[in-house]
């Protein structure tokens, strides 16, 4: 098993993040994309927040792979909808590569 850990940036405006939340509650997740990622060969996947900035944990198959997931969702509708929805509260990292979202974390300490 893989564990990554990703960042990425909300806009700062309080309402925007109010809606994100919303977005992922229980009650309105979207079946399909969580059982896209879970087919993508990721275990599990929790997001955190502080402030606008969002922290993702993901625990994955020893397979899986970033690409491999980016071919998956861009060939699913409801995947690229909740992406579309989702883009309206997201912004990149100041240094995150041109079109990424989700910036992969450096491990630099462990106990």
């Amino acid at each position: 098993m893989k564990r990554y850990c990703l960042a990425l940036d909300l806009v700062d405006d309080p309402a925007l993040i109010a809606q994100y939340q919303h977005w992922h509650r229980p009650e309105n997740q979207r079946p399909a994309v969580n059982e896209s990622i879970l087919r993508s060969g990721i275990v599990s996947m929790e997001i955190y927040r502080t402030g606008n900035r969002l922290f993702m944990i993901i625990e994955t198959e020893d397979s899986f792979s970033f690409e491999q997931k980016a071919a998956l969702d861009a060939s699913n509708a409801d995947v690229l909808e909740w992406e579309a929805l989702m883009g309206q509260f997201q912004q990149p990292l100041p240094w995150a590569k041109k079109g990424e979202k989700w910036t992969v974390m450096d491990k630099i300490y462990a106990i």
